[in-house]
């Protein structure tokens, strides 16, 4: 096998990953599908939305729903502050903010570092992980943010968003 072929097998095996932190919890999601990431603004509420959904903010003549991630993972609330961002990803032609805590980097890893999620001891349901990232003494919940944003209970973002 020539060195080129052996490099385009490891960058097929390595994924680049987001990281960002929800509390203690250390979360990582796709960077190919991340757009931008804005600071925290005020939204505008929708009425009857689901209360992890914090309403709608204008992105550039976008109309964008905002998901506050914690609020959708259950964990307890939390103050906002300067530290707070949005994380704006793209899913099939579909554009959302998701709210968290703070970003702290960008991870590359590698196949053999990604182990599948446990079945206990994860605040998601699994079907929403993609399984844990294994860096050093860093341990990162890989979300699959596209199956979050397009699972049924979402539904109503298409909805906000129109």
């Amino acid at each position: 096998m020539s060195n080129a072929a052996k490099e385009t097998v490891a960058e097929a095996g390595s994924r680049e990953f987001l990281v960002f932190s929800l509390g203690d919890e250390e979360y990582a999601i796709d960077i190919l599908k991340v757009q931008e990431i804005r600071g925290y603004e005020n939204v505008t509420r929708i009425a009857n939305a689901p209360e992890f959904i914090k309403g709608v903010a204008n992105l550039r003549g976008i109309i964008v729903p905002i998901v506050d991630l914690r609020l959708k993972f259950r964990l307890e609330k939390v103050e906002y502050d300067e530290q707070t961002v949005v994380i704006v990803v793209n899913i099939e032609d579909r554009v959302v903010g998701i709210v968290v805590d703070r970003v702290s980097d960008v991870m590359t890893l590698e196949a053999e570092q990604i182990k599948p999620a446990p079945e206990f001891g994860v605040s998601l349901p699994l079907a929403y992980l993609d399984g844990l990232g294994n860096l050093d003494e860093r341990m990162l919940v890989l979300v699959n943010i596209e199956k979050l944003l397009t699972s049924e209970e979402m539904a109503l973002v298409e909805e906000v968003g129109e």
